[in-house]
């Protein structure tokens, strides 16, 4: 007998249950799976009153003791003066660490709470960046709106909060599906290689085994993983299963049987034959004469550029004549910079649950930032009619570009096909490293000169990026890498010679600023090196540097002409970041200013800056529609397309529908992110949530206001503006260990018109965390022959609540002329300058440049050595 929230359980856990497991089972659904190892604290419990991570405690344990989850804490009518405290400081975004989190701090003593570093050790977030964790813990509120005749621009909570504090808002698979059957894949342990056969007859004979799929039941239909409202944009070089495997962790088979042990045990006993094929591994080799070819079967037809030499894609333009420009110049420096694999490490893992409703049309409950644009996808592999599809989110937990995949839903969708019964698959946090995707790994040359007076005369970049075995993304984000990074500067001589190639790796996919982080992280550090050597502040560098208001935004290569500067707030956030440097100069401790920690006694000391530039939307379109219709008891109904993951972007339509139909915020209901609801959406990627869907938003109550019985709104994109960041860190370094502290973290965003300042401050200071993250620690590793190594949190290195300092957020003062009301977008483009500025502030204080990421502290010490 288990108590659960005061009621008796009889049922008796399964062997070798965890009391996870056992919890979800018994319909508590607000414990959570983010890791299985006891890394991440998403599945904290109490057990007679003590806090748990439920993952690793055994649920016979449990027998004769008392299990408190979060949604025996406290309900959304009767909220735990934790759960109560979190939704007043909004200490949260997607939501999915949230229950833990408070039950973790519900059990937190007064002096534990004295040394919050230590006693949230073991619960991660994603999402937020622990301030406003740190906030709600010690009681600190966000200011209320109470008495403000506009919601937007106020603090609004997210209308969710209720449901997130309490563990009742309903995520992927929070839901009970009868009869659901459990797929597991067997994944190659080959770089390369052909399958010459699959025996499957001993996984058949697993009892609970219901259906075996290999590359004889997948359709015969290339596809790319990656997706866009435009599909040229990505490579169709994918199949569901595939005779030809190209990475270690590649699905080879799927077993699918009534429990996941069986369907494990299932994969267990697949008996497959290899003709192992040579790989290439090293990017900077897989070009080379004689490299192993990783797709020959295709070619530009497919979308890949040079398959013969593994190219995928490739630029070389220029403007002006860059070798007159370093000839006029006084300072010319060149450097070569390496960006790491990033994994995206949303809390909740890639997965979906299909079934078939009782007219037989196929649906699918998925994780994905991108529900039509998956449903497109499913229809034309499988020749099924669009409204034979049906793709549903529920809440996402977290996103960071990973979800605009399709990595999960193509193979569910075949075994429901197949079986015609429910069918749900959940990646493992190991799979989420070597079977999921993630950041580009780049390496980056840049040179630039300028004069002694400062004028920027020249700027050359030669790129190379690695996609993986896989294209998804892997040309697009080249494309934008090398397009704002440069574009936000006047200069008449640019080249650029990047490529996009094939390895034997892990595919690389879309992650928070596509591209641009990448490519930021070299220019910055080049242009910081040379105005250092010309003796120039490196803001004022800037400030001469940068483009100005009315100005054009140009780059080298072929560019839709619909991208422009449609309000202007750079010069506003080189102010703030000039006032904060400022009134830290020539300190050691804690700045004149009073801000931010002191340096420790012998510690070298430096500060740093770095600034990014981002477009609103990707080219060639990102639509959305919207439609709102009144309910006849003083409420609206608001249905629209996009997901909510920690975004925000639904507390903004709410604001939005608020103040155009002059109601309250309470009184807008809100259905989305389901094919079902509206024509269409692109989906919730490339910074669009506010900018697109909140466009088509407003359009849909202005026509409601005007007089429609149902106000439609739709948006395709076009035109786009740009949104602009300024970064500045000021850090301490120990000569004798490498060991790095941030003294002071300042961030200065120009967002437009600020429609929800503490949600806006929230994206920014996670942004600013998750890229000091992948700055300072975070790395996949890839073994020489082409196996993913980290494959569990501990290993990770994910930022914890002591990892992550206090960032003060600016706000620039402007109104946009294309975005909703005046608002630009804002969650990506806060991660783009972080690692440049923590290099710059680096190299001041120990006078080397730190060129490959991250910056762990055995390397920062190694350069100190020489």
């Amino acid at each position: 007998m288990i108590e659960i929230n005061g009621t008796s359980h009889d049922r008796a856990p399964r062997p070798g249950q965890c009391l996870r497991t056992y919890l979800r089972d018994e319909g508590c659904f607000g414990v959570k799976k983010g890791c299985d190892a006891g890394d991440c604290g998403a599945c904290t419990v109490h057990v007679d009153g003590k806090p748990v991570h439920s993952c690793v405690y055994p649920a016979f344990r449990a027998e004769g003791r008392s299990v408190t989850t979060i949604e025996g804490l406290g309900t959304p009518d009767a909220l735990h003066p934790m759960q109560q405290s979190f939704l007043d400081a909004q200490g949260f975004q997607c939501g999915f660490c949230t229950a833990g989190m408070i039950m973790t701090a519900a059990a937190l003593s007064a002096e534990q709470r004295e040394d919050l570093p230590r006693a949230l050790k073991g619960n991660l977030c994603r999402c937020t960046g622990y301030r406003s964790i740190e906030d709600a813990i010690c009681g600190r509120s966000i200011e209320s709106c109470a008495g403000s005749t506009k919601a937007v621009g106020s603090s609004l909570g997210a209308p969710a909060g209720p449901q997130v504090v309490t563990g009742t808002a309903r995520y992927t698979f929070d839901l009970d599906v009868p009869g659901v059957l459990h797929l597991k894949a067997l994944r190659s342990p080959h770089a390369h290689a052909r399958i010459v056969s699959v025996d499957t007859s001993a996984a058949l004979a697993v009892p609970g085994v219901e259906a075996v799929l290999t590359h004889k039941d997948s359709p015969d239909r290339l596809f790319s993983t990656g997706q866009h409202e435009r599909e040229a944009e990505d490579p169709y070089d994918t199949r569901v299963l595939d005779e030809v495997v190209r990475f270690i962790g590649q699905r080879v088979a799927a077993v699918v049987a009534t429990s996941e042990a069986a369907a494990e045990e299932g994969c267990r006993q697949l008996r497959v034959t290899y003709e192992v094929l040579p790989a290439v591994i090293d990017p900077e080799l897989a070009s080379a004469p004689g490299a192993p070819v990783i797709h020959p079967d295709k070619g530009v037809e497919e979308g890949i550029c040079r398959a013969g030499n593994n190219v995928i894609g490739e630029l070389h333009a220029g403007i002006g004549d860059v070798e007159a420009g370093f000839a006029a110049a006084d300072v010319v420096y060149e450097e070569t910079f390496r960006t790491a694999r990033v994994q995206h490490a949303s809390l909740e893992t890639h997965g979906a649950v299909g079934w078939l409703d009782d007219d037989g049309r196929l649906v699918l409950r998925s994780s994905t930032q991108t529900p039509f644009l998956t449903r497109r996808a499913l229809a034309r592999l499988y020749d099924l009619p669009a409204d034979r599809v049906r793709v549903i989110a529920g809440r996402v937990g977290g996103g960071f570009g990973g979800k605009q995949e399709m990595l999960v839903e193509d193979l569910v969708a075949l075994a429901v096909l197949r079986t015609g019964r429910p069918v749900k698959w959940e990646f493992t946090r190991s799979e989420q490293f070597y079977g999921a995707t993630t950041r580009h790994p780049f390496v980056v040359t840049v040179k630039a000169g300028a004069t002694a007076d400062g004028t920027l005369t020249a700027l050359k970049l030669n790129v190379l990026n690695n996609t993986g075995a896989y294209g998804n993304h892997g040309p697009s984000v080249m494309f934008h890498g090398c397009h704002e990074t440069v574009a936000v500067y006047q200069c008449s001589n640019i080249r650029t010679d990047a490529v996009t190639v094939y390895t034997n790796t892990v595919p690389a996919g879309a992650f928070r600023g596509y591209g641009l982080g990448q490519v930021t992280f070299a220019v910055e550090q080049v242009l910081d090196e040379v105005a250092r050597r010309i003796g120039m502040d490196p803001v004022t560098f800037r400030e001469l540097n940068v483009v100005r208001d009315g100005d054009d935004l140009t780059a080298p290569g072929d560019h839709v002409e619909d991208l422009g500067i449609a309000s202007y707030g750079l010069d506003q956030c080189l102010d703030h970041i000039r006032s904060v440097s400022s009134s830290d100069a020539g300190s050691s401790g804690a700045g004149s200013s009073g801000a931010g920690e002191a340096a420790p006694e012998g510690w070298l000391v430096g500060e740093g800056m770095a600034i990014a530039m981002i477009a609103a939307g990707p080219p060639g379109g990102h639509f959305a529609d919207a439609t709102i219709k009144p309910l006849g008891d003083g409420r609206y109904e608001l249905s629209v397309g996009t997901a909510e993951f920690g975004n925000g972007s639904t507390t903004v339509f709410t604001q939005i529908v608020a103040d155009e139909l002059s109601t309250t915020p309470d009184k807008v209901v809100i259905r989305q992110s389901d094919t079902d609801v509206v024509g269409h959406d692109t989906g919730a990627f490339a910074s669009t949530g506010v900018v697109v869907a909140g466009r088509a938003v407003l359009r849909a109550a202005r026509a409601l206001r005007a007089g429609a019985p149902v106000g439609t709104g739709h948006f395709d994109g076009t035109p786009r503006s740009v949104a602009f960041n300024a970064q500045w860190f000021r850090v301490a370094v120990d000569p004798d260990t490498g060991d790095l502290r941030i003294l002071r973290s300042v961030h200065s965003a120009d967002a437009g018109t600020v429609m929800n300042p503490a949600q806006l401050r929230g994206q920014i200071e996670g942004g600013v965390a998750q890229a000091i993250g992948a700055t300072l620690s975070e790395h996949v590793d890839i073994s020489a022959g082409g196996e993913v190594t980290t494959t569990v949190f501990r290993q990770y290195h994910l930022p914890a609540f002591a990892d992550i300092p206090r960032t003060e957020v600016h706000f620039a003062d402007t109104v946009d002329a294309i975005g909703p009301l005046g608002a630009k977008s804002m969650s990506e483009s806060p991660f783009n300058p972080v690692a440049p500025a923590l290099a710059n502030a680096i190299r001041d204080a120990i006078g080397v440049r730190m060129t490959d990421l991250p910056f762990t502290a055995d390397k920062i010490w190694q350069a100190m050595q020489g």
